[in-house]
């Protein structure tokens, strides 16, 4: 594993052994294309290490500064991609850019489709009994070559996900528990998984299983999606109240740069 922050330059760049991240409020995040994220991801999947890959939004930003421990899983990643408009507006604030937004969900559907050209395999786990199910049955169909090898509820044990994925050695395993325990269960169990690659997708398989809809693609191109999420799940005002206390800190970050 990777130190959790090597250096930190005046310009808010950090360092990672020999990679540079964009910061944003503790979190070294990539700086790549949507493409660029799942040809990396492609040789991880071809290759002979083993990895993860974490895609934090502003709440899981802001969860980091108060966990020492998550923060230190997500910059351990692989890849830390910047799924939500306000982690680019955030690091547009402090004056290092990030060059895409790359949301988990769009991600994952890339990735699917190389994986399939090459009939690689995947593990879905996490979601409300059934969720996964339909979810590969729909994925299945999406993408014909992928192979889908199993599936498990997050409600399942630990023990007995493990000798089932083991079982099967996916070369991808989605972990769709929610932040942090996404992250958590990663850090904790990698080491003992024939798997090639891990990636932390929170709730991509209720999307996936069309359990939960998406925003329209208007939305999701203004920036909006989180508004839309909101509209249609009014209980989430709790968390989404971050947001605002994550962009005013990111602004005070970027006077106290300045000055």
């Amino acid at each position: 594993m990777i130190d959790v922050i090597q250096g930190l330059d005046k310009t808010g760049k950090t360092w990672y052994n020999d990679s540079m991240r964009i910061d944003v409020l503790g979190v070294g995040f990539d700086s790549m294309t949507s493409k660029e994220a799942v040809s990396h991801a492609c040789e991880i999947l071809n290759g002979d290490k083993k990895a993860y890959i974490v895609t934090p939004n502003p709440e899981i930003v802001w969860m980091c500064r108060h966990d020492k421990r998550l923060l230190s899983v997500v910059n351990d990643a692989e890849l830390v991609l910047p799924d939500g408009i306000g982690v680019i507006l955030g690091a547009r604030i402090l004056g290092t850019p990030l060059r895409e937004k790359i949301p988990g969900i769009d991600f994952a559907d890339a990735l699917f489709a190389e994986m399939a050209k090459t009939g690689k395999s995947v593990y879905l786990y996490g979601a409300k009994p059934g969720i996964a199910e339909e979810a590969a049955r729909r994925l299945a169909e999406k993408y014909p070559g992928l192979k889908i090898v199993g599936v498990s509820d997050g409600y399942s044990d630990d023990g007995p996900v493990i000798e089932q994925i083991n079982a099967v050695c996916p070369d991808l395993l989605l972990v769709c528990l929610g932040a942090p325990k996404q992250e958590f269960w990663i850090e904790e169990n990698l080491d003992q998984l024939n798997v090639k690659l891990c990636a932390g997708l929170g709730g991509s398989l209720d999307v996936y299983a069309g359990a939960v809809k998406r925003a329209p693609v208007v939305f999701r191109k203004l920036g909006l999606e989180w508004f839309y999420r909101l509209i249609r799940e009014p209980r989430r005002i709790t968390r989404m109240c971050k947001l605002p206390l994550f962009v005013l800190t990111v602004i005070l970050r970027r006077l106290r740069r300045v000055k």
